[in-house]
């Protein structure tokens, strides 16, 4: 079913909006509303974006940043390069730092 590429943009207008004043009367960081009007608002852009593809061979400059998983959010990710030498661990290093004091 073809959706009206207008009714989405109407749609989207709405959800941006929302989105608006979601964060504008956000209670905490974590206020679940901004979530929310997050996935609406990025849910409506998607059938706005879908509907002028559909419809006038069209889209937006926009991308939608995917998350593939949102428990991702509570893990610290290290990155490969060791920013400190390995000789700040050695206990010589430590040893003689104490004996020029």
């Amino acid at each position: 079913m073809t959706v009206d590429p207008r009714a989405a943009l109407d749609r989207l207008v709405a959800a941006l909006e929302a989105h608006y004043h979601a964060i504008a009367a956000r209670r905490h960081d974590d206020d679940p509303a901004v979530d929310d009007a997050y996935d609406v608002l990025a849910d409506a852009f998607e059938v706005y974006d879908e509907a002028l593809s559909t419809v006038f061979g069209e889209t937006t400059p926009f991308d939608i940043a995917e998350d593939d998983d949102e428990d991702d959010d509570d893990v610290l990710e290290l990155d490969d390069e060791d920013h400190v030498p390995d000789e700040a661990f050695e206990d010589d290093a430590f040893d003689g730092a104490r004996a020029s004091q």
